[in-house]
């Protein structure tokens, strides 16, 4: 079995999201947005591979801007050339993936209460 993480990777990898330690909570933090991401586009059982792996990219480079800004507030380093170019690739993916939220198919009560019959039975 894999190590797990407490913080992510300093360069983006794939897989990255499920390496990290669930007992600590930014690992609980980013698989909420991961799920808040991809319930907002219709749900994780409905988004493709690449719209999943967007997704994690996303908030990778999310995540990496807001330490880059934190450490600006701070006077530590900061590359306003590599802050702007990850900027623009989060743009990109959430352009990519869509800003406008997705409803979920949902059964109406006759397709529920059928099935639940089903299960039942």
């Amino acid at each position: 079995m894999a190590a797990k993480h407490q913080d992510i990777p300093k360069q983006y990898r794939p897989g990255w999201l499920e390496s990290l330690d669930g007992r600590y909570g930014l690992a609980r933090e980013l698989r909420a947005r991961f799920d808040e991401v991809c319930n907002d586009l219709g749900g994780a059982d409905r988004l493709s591979y690449m719209q999943r792996s967007l997704v994690e990219r996303g908030l990778w480079l999310e995540y990496w801007l807001a330490q880059q800004e934190q450490a600006l507030s701070k006077g530590g380093d900061f590359d306003v050339g590599k802050w702007v170019q990850a900027a623009n690739s989060l743009q990109g993916i959430y352009s990519r993936l869509g800003l406008e939220r997705r409803q979920r198919d949902v059964p109406d009560l006759a397709q529920y209460l059928a099935a639940k019959a089903g299960e039942a039975g």
